[in-house]
């Protein structure tokens, strides 16, 4: 993530609806999380913690142990 310009002048989401209404319209644009977290950083100041609650977790792939005979 690239640091954010302090001189630039952005919308502050605190509201968790707010937040949540800029996430539904950056899904279309984007194909990955991480560029979700880049738009919106990039576009707005956030709460990173209220963005994480949020979007979907990623789950790890699980991996089966192999079965004994």
């Amino acid at each position: 993530m690239l640091n954010a310009d302090p001189l630039k002048q952005r919308p502050t989401l605190v509201h968790t609806a707010l937040l949540a209404r800029a996430l539904e319209g950056l899904r279309p644009e984007v194909t990955s999380p991480v560029e979700i977290w880049q738009r919106l950083t990039e576009r707005y100041v956030v709460d990173l913690d209220a963005v994480a609650a949020l979007l979907p977790a990623d789950e790890p792939e699980t991996q089966w142990l192999p079965a004994r005979d």
